[in-house]
């Protein structure tokens, strides 16, 4: 059951349209990501559904409530924002249970559930602490309490772990994960880091330009991009251009490097050119079966290396292998052979 639909939701500032005619459903208990980079109006759309932007045409409706005219306060949903907003003259039992002070909740339910949303953010005890006494991560878990203590349907977070160092930030996504099926409740969370969001959400949006590229899972739009901008965005793709045809029922991209046999079922209609997505752990490397192709660089990094390979028309095409596993001493300037089996490339037709 949809908790939140935006139904051709439009937003401009000046002559940029930040958001454009997105029309978008998110699941009663979903870690739902929207994911883009930066000016793709991903945050705009989070704003729109906390009450602090207003659509200039399109309905959002949270709870089958249009939220027309609904002031933020009003509104079942909570935010975090990127910079955590945390009171730095209140200790962290005030800052926590702020808002139900500004309802009038009475103090003794107010201690109760302080306390309640501190142990589930795994802050006992920190209640006297002043923010200044506490890591970057314990002051957005400060945040994550502040917002989950008023008990929202749905918890928006703007690029929640971008302030945090690399190491903290692998933890939080964990936490975050556990936390988010804690609750059960909707997170919304923006980002424009795709490791985030694949390890974290049940189902991203992909934005550009204001407009919605492709919903869907993080394994399918891996491993079945929309578009030429979806297959690039999420991690790393080597991308063929050609004309299409139909031969064996199957899709064959004649590319300048070559016949690339597409996966899946042909389309009803082909264009004139098209473009063919193929991951670099695809590709296998060896001394002796495949086209022949030089290697031009190496990157270690750590159980995986990735290799960028020169094509003899000079294409450069990307190869990840696990590193200390069957590397042959390949070592760049090597003429190596390069193969993929059919059907390993996906079609995109825009």
């Amino acid at each position: 059951m949809a908790i939140i639909q935006c139904e051709h939701v439009s937003k401009k500032f000046g002559s940029v349209a930040a958001v454009d005619d997105v029309s978008l459903s998110i699941e009663e208990g979903e870690f739902f990501a929207l994911l883009g980079p930066s000016g793709c109006g991903k945050t705009t759309l989070l704003r729109m559904l906390a009450g602090l932007e207003v659509p200039d045409s399109g309905r959002i409706l949270i709870d089958g409530i249009d939220m027309a005219g609904v002031p933020p306060n009003r509104r079942p949903v909570n935010m975090v924002f990127q910079s955590y907003a945390v009171f730095p003259h209140m200790n962290v039992a005030d800052n926590v249970g702020y808002g139900l002070k500004v309802e009038g909740v009475g103090v003794a339910e107010c201690r109760e559930r302080i306390e309640a949303a501190l142990t589930l953010v795994q802050l006992n005890g920190l209640g006297p602490r002043m923010p200044a006494q506490l890591s970057g991560g314990q002051r957005q878990r400060v945040a994550l309490a502040r917002a989950l203590i008023k008990r929202p349907r749905v918890l928006l977070l703007d690029e929640p772990l971008s302030a945090l160092d690399a190491k903290l930030r692998e933890q939080m996504r964990i936490e975050l994960a556990q936390l988010q099926h804690k609750v059960g409740i909707s997170f919304v969370f923006v980002t424009h880091d795709q490791d985030e969001a694949m390890a974290m959400a049940t189902r991203c949006a992909v934005m550009e330009a204001g407009r919605l590229q492709q919903v869907a899972s993080p394994a399918d739009l891996y491993e079945a991009p929309a578009s030429r901008f979806v297959a690039d965005f999420i991690g790393t793709v080597n991308l063929f251009e050609g004309a299409p045809h139909i031969e064996g029922g199957r899709v064959v991209l004649a590319s300048p490097q070559g016949p690339i046999v597409c996966a899946g079922p042909a389309p009803a209609t082909l264009p004139a050119r098209a473009w063919a997505a193929l991951r670099p752990e695809k590709i296998s490397l060896s001394r002796s079966q495949g086209a022949p192709a030089i290697i031009r660089h190496i990157s270690y990094l750590g159980r995986e290396s990735l290799y960028e390979v020169e094509l003899a028309g000079g294409k450069r095409l990307k190869v990840r292998r696990p590193s200390g596993s069957g590397e042959d001493g390949f070592a760049p300037g090597d003429t190596v052979r390069i193969a993929w089996p059919d059907g390993a490339a996906v079609l995109l037709l825009r």
